[in-house]
């Protein structure tokens, strides 16, 4: 049996860019976030301790994307090896970051970096 735990549309403002302006004015970002574990017995025992926390997912999107980087890429490894570090119980992760209406030139909704893979 495969359980996972999905964290989505996690809404933040941050200065992640190459661009001078960026880091001043700063942009939308939407993090969704995809968990695969074993929460069987915590559905059993109706027990928060025996899967993974929702509320400690979103703490580490957001004081990750708290943090100004060049690049989404960068923000996305950062996150990746946080939820290593402090998620027990992992067997895939999934990580996708959208930055809204970027400023490149062009009519263009968003651009988005995914990282996924087995933990």
């Amino acid at each position: 049996m495969k359980n996972s735990i999905e964290v989505t549309g996690i809404k933040l403002y941050a200065f992640h860019g190459c661009l001078e302006e960026e880091a001043r004015i700063g942009g939308e970002y939407i993090v969704d976030i995809y968990l695969e574990t074993d929460f069987k017995e915590a559905s059993i025992k109706d027990e928060l301790s025996l899967t993974i926390d929702y509320v400690l997912v979103n703490k580490i999107v957001a004081e990750e994307m708290a943090i100004r980087s060049k690049l989404i890429e960068h923000v996305g490894q950062r996150i990746w090896k946080k939820m290593l570090n402090e998620i027990a119980g992992l067997f895939y992760l999934k990580i996708k970051i959208r930055k809204l209406i970027p400023p490149i030139n062009g009519n263009v909704d968003e651009v988005s970096i995914c990282i996924e893979g087995k933990c």
